[in-house]
C-alpha cells in the first residue's frame, strides 16, 4: 500500500519531462568542494570559483572547502585524490583548465581517477552551450565521472559557463527532489560492490 501511496504521490507531484521537485520529499544539502585551477587566479580574482561557491550555498549545500591550483596535472591530482577519500565531501567541482592550450590539464589529471565516466554531462554541457556560444563550445573537454563514491563534475574557468553547468544542469541534478531522477539519489549507491 505504502508502494502505490508513494508512486501516486510521485505522478501528482512531478512531471518527467520537466524535472520538477516532488515537494513531499525533503532537501538533502550535500558537501561540496570546488577546485580552482588556474595559473593566474588567485582568491581576490576568482570569479569561477565563487560562483559556484555562492550557487551552491544559496541553494542549501554546504561549501566543504576551496582550493586554487595551477594547471598542473600533479597538483591537481593531489587535492582531488585527498577530497575523493574524505567523507566529508560528496561532490567536486573543478573550474579551469578544460580547453586546448598546453597548460590546460584537467580532463588529464581527472580521468585516470574515474571509476566510472558520466558522458552524458559533457555532452549536455555542450549541447546547452551550444545556444550560449555557438560552434565555440566544441573547444570544451567537460567531462564528469564518480571515484571512490565521489561526484566530479569539471568545467572550463569561464564564470559564464560556470553559471551554465550549474544553473542549467548541476542545479537540478544535486537536488534529491528533483524528477524523475538525480545525482544525489545515487550517493548512497555508488560504492555498491
Amino acid at each position: 500500500v505504502a508502494y502505490f501511496i508513494t508512486a501516486f504521490q510521485y505522478i501528482r507531484n512531478s512531471n518527467p519531462m520537466t524535472g520538477l521537485l516532488m515537494k513531499q520529499q525533503n532537501f538533502l544539502p550535500l558537501r561540496i568542494s570546488v577546485l580552482v585551477v588556474s595559473d593566474t587566479r588567485t582568491e581576490e580574482t576568482d570569479t569561477s570559483g565563487k560562483i559556484f561557491a555562492e550557487r551552491l550555498t544559496e541553494e542549501g549545500h554546504s561549501l566543504a572547502e576551496k582550493c586554487i591550483v595551477p594547471d598542473d596535472i600533479y597538483q591537481i591530482r593531489a587535492v582531488l585524490s585527498r577530497w575523493i577519500v574524505d567523507p566529508a565531501v560528496d561532490i567536486i567541482l573543478t573550474t579551469g583548465g578544460t580547453g586546448l592550450t598546453g597548460r590546460d590539464g584537467t580532463p588529464e589529471a581527472v580521468i585516470p581517477l574515474f571509476d566510472k565516466v558520466i558522458e552524458g554531462f559533457g555532452e549536455m554541457f555542450r549541447q546547452i552551450s551550444y545556444d550560449e556560444i555557438s560552434t565555440s563550445t566544441i573547444q570544451s573537454r567537460v567531462t564528469a565521472g564518480v571515484a571512490n563514491g565521489t561526484y566530479i563534475f569539471c568545467l572550463p574557468g569561464s564564470s559564464g559557463a560556470c553559471r551554465t553547468g550549474w544553473d542549467k544542469i548541476l542545479s537540478t541534478q544535486l537536488d534529491i527532489r528533483s524528477r524523475p531522477c538525480n545525482f544525489a539519489e545515487m550517493l548512497p549507491r555508488l560504492t555498491e560492490q
